[in-house]
């Protein structure tokens, strides 16, 4: 959501609000800047007009496009339907652009893309003003003509060129006696209403809009620090963008800007609040990235420091830091070719784990298993190594995962929670559902995780939350990643052992001690939660519903109880897929677990369960003594395993893959099971914890208590 003056500002603000790269109405066929007549003879005529009749996320950029190969209002007004006052808006916008890049031509030349302006023009001047009220961001107006956005800043900031952005209130109360609690928004004007005091404050970055890797737990970690402010006497100003938050309810902070998290604006607001510190810690992803550049612009970043935030983000200087500390690591390396990153895999040795620098939510992370599929991978993702370097991976497999959330102020550390994953390593660690505390860990691997993660904190000086995310095999661990901030998992373990971290965190970051807080040792448990996740994939239709190291869950569940199988058993249920009692469970699972699989259909035929499996897989059970029934895989003809799915025959799916050619095999079952409403399960861990739940049920009653039930007696 963006509030603005205008349609063109509002949209624009919209636009870059997005985050996903685009700071305006980037051409998406590099027609950025131009403008032509004869839109029939265009190259690009068909490829335009087809887009615009199909109404995908990319629609508005189409729209931009057509109109610069020449097509009128009419003509994309027929394509689309859209009301043809919103595309003469839209049309505005683009004629702009191609006016600023010939002034800019004509008045500039060539010049070097990075100096900096001393004077402007009048002429510029003018259109500087002009862009500004129509929304136009730093960045879009430095990209039109190859230059940084720093260069605009400067240019706007000369005396020429101040730009008259101001303030303007949104009154709660609709002016009927005054509002205590408005909200503010940026806009082109004369007069500001932002009348910002004098007391302490501290701003907090928000997580921008929810999507995929970054949702609600970052709301909630910006909520609790608003809340722990306020308890410390501080002014809190709120920053953030998405409607649907409880971070932007106008009651939750003492000041909320409804703005873009921009480098641009922010310190807009930045120089007009002037702030004590700005809070970067508790927003995800978003606001991480802008640490840097805000200290750069003289910005004081509360918590933990920028260069330690780099020192976690940059693979090279976390890889150094590791080594330095006498840290196990799997072997990476980083890629800036294509060919770099094929002798990289080489070197290490498949499989690896591929993924392009500071990604959010594992986006573009695979698994790959030969050559062939890291070129496939390279050609289908066709990411600027040069820019963006791509990360490769040793992948461990068949080890644990472990997620660890601690919180330090500089001095004591205290680790909050140690999160053993149901799933194998190389699942997101958003997609997986894991136990708190570990389930199967022995004491000497959870105290060298605690050693650890002590050490990691103080090396980084970290003030505020951390996370850490170890892989353990064969009794070694190894670090996987290091988030010097707030994860997505700070609200469940919150809750898990009653403890508000993100609160306490807000308040070492304000310049209370972890000991002036009486929290140096997490209390005492005796129950068991469950963290699971939730999938849209029967809302999305997808072609295969295998998880990997990319994330694809939209949201998630926690079961608690005092043992293992019943938290289990409760973090299904609240998916909406519950444990079966009875019934026929069908295996189908690769090569290396067999083994484990026998355990499994041994633990299911003593629970009453028939065994129906893959003919591999039943070969193999039935030579151990296990009567399965062999089926047809859905490739090998009818009656198959789509039959039984459709019939209603099966009470749970167990299917395990290896490479690529066996996850294509088998993508039909799993994709069947999900869009039968069938528990399916694609670990042989998941599986195990689903026979635990399913014991747990048949063997005991189910208990229902309060989360101040479970935390009463915290010792």
């Amino acid at each position: 959501m963006a509030l603005g003056g205008t349609f063109k500002e509002a949209l624009q603000k919209a636009v870059r609000s997005l985050e996903t790269d685009r700071h305006g109405l980037v051409s998406l066929h590099g027609l950025d800047g131009k403008q032509v007549t004869s839109a029939v003879h265009h190259p690009l005529f068909d490829t335009i007009q087809a887009a615009l009749l199909k109404p995908t996320a990319d629609r508005l950029w189409h729209i931009a496009d057509a109109f610069r190969i020449g097509m009128l209002v009419e003509d994309v007004y027929q394509r689309t339907k859209i009301d043809p006052w919103f595309l003469d808006e839209i049309q505005q916008i683009v004629r702009f652009e191609s006016e600023w890049v010939l002034a800019c031509q004509s008045y500039l030349g060539g010049g070097s893309a990075t100096e900096k302006p001393v004077r402007l023009a009048d002429g510029l001047v003018s259109l500087l003003h002009q862009a500004k009220k129509l929304g136009f961001s730093d960045q879009r107006l430095a990209q039109l003509i190859g230059r940084h956005e720093d260069w605009i800043r400067h240019a706007r900031q000369s005396e020429k060129a101040n730009q008259s952005i101001k303030f303007k209130r949104v009154d709660t109360c609709g002016g009927e006696f005054e509002a205590h609690t408005p909200y503010l928004y940026s806009s082109s004007g004369t007069t500001c209403e932002a009348d910002p005091t004098q007391n302490r404050k501290i701003m907090i970055l928000g997580g921008g809009p929810n999507r995929i890797g970054q949702g609600i737990e970052f709301d909630y970690c910006c909520v609790h620090a608003a809340m722990a402010l306020r308890e410390e006497g501080i002014e809190t100003i709120m920053v953030n963008c998405n409607p649907e938050t409880v971070s932007t309810d106008y009651d939750i902070s003492d000041r909320l800007y409804f703005e873009p998290l921009t480098k641009e604006d922010v310190l807009r607001i930045i120089e007009t609040e002037k702030p004590q510190g700005v809070v970067v810690q508790f927003g995800g992803q978003t606001p991480l990235k802008l640490a840097v550049p805000l200290e750069e612009a003289g910005v004081t970043i509360v918590g933990t420091q920028p260069d330690a935030i780099d020192r976690a983000e940059d693979r090279k200087r976390f890889s150094d830091m590791l080594t330095e500390l006498g840290l196990q690591q799997p072997q990476n390396g980083t890629a800036r070719s294509s060919h770099e990153a094929h002798i990289i895999a080489v070197n290490i040795g498949y499989p690896v784990m591929v993924r392009p620098s500071y990604v959010l939510g594992g986006r573009a992370m695979q698994i790959l298993y030969d050559a062939e599929s890291l070129d496939d991978y390279l050609q289908k993702t066709s990411f600027d190594l040069g820019s963006h370097p791509l990360l490769v991976d040793d992948y461990i497999e068949d080890a644990i995962e472990v997620d660890v959330d601690a919180i330090a102020d500089g001095t004591d550390v205290v680790v909050a929670g140690i999160m053993e994953h149901v799933e194998m390593a190389g699942i997101h660690s958003g997609d997986s559902a894991c136990s708190l505390p570990p389930h199967t860990l022995p004491a000497n691997i959870i105290h060298t995780i605690q050693q650890q993660t002590v050490l990691l904190a103080k090396e980084l000086q970290v003030i505020g939350l951390m996370n850490i995310q170890y892989a353990v095999k064969e009794d070694q661990v190894y670090i996987l990643e290091v988030n010097p901030r707030a994860s997505r998992t700070v609200p469940f373990v919150s809750k898990s052992i009653g403890v508000p971290l993100a609160k306490l965190a807000m308040k070492v970051m304000a310049g209370r001690t972890l000991r002036d807080l009486d929290f140096l040792q997490v209390p005492q448990c005796s129950h068991i939660a469950i963290k699971e996740a939730v999938f849209p994939f029967t809302k999305l239709g997808v072609s295969d519903v295998l998880l990997g190291p990319e994330m694809h869950s939209t949201g998630e569940v926690m079961g608690i109880d005092q043992s293992f199988g019943w938290a289990f058993a409760k973090s299904q249920a609240a998916t909406g897929l519950a444990m079966p009692l009875s019934g026929t469970a069908l295996l189908s699972v690769k090569d290396g677990d067999k083994p484990a699989a026998l355990g499994l259909a041994q633990c299911l035929d003593q629970l009453g369960f028939s065994i129906k499996a893959t003919k591999g897989t039943a070969a193999f059970l039935q030579q151990h003594g296990i009567p399965a029934q062999a089926v047809n895989k859905i490739k090998e003809g009818r009656p198959h395993i789509g039959d039984l799915i459709k019939n209603k025959d099966l009470a749970m799916v167990i299917n395990t893959v290896g490479d690529k050619a066996s996850q294509e095999d088998s993508a039909p079952i799993r994709t069947a099971a999900v869009f039968g409403g069938i528990p399916y399960f694609t670990t042989m861990q998941g599986a195990q914890a689903a026979v635990f739940g399913i014991e747990a049920m048949k063997k005991t009653g189910m208990t229902v208590k309060s989360l101040q039930e479970y935390h009463h007696g915290h010792t």
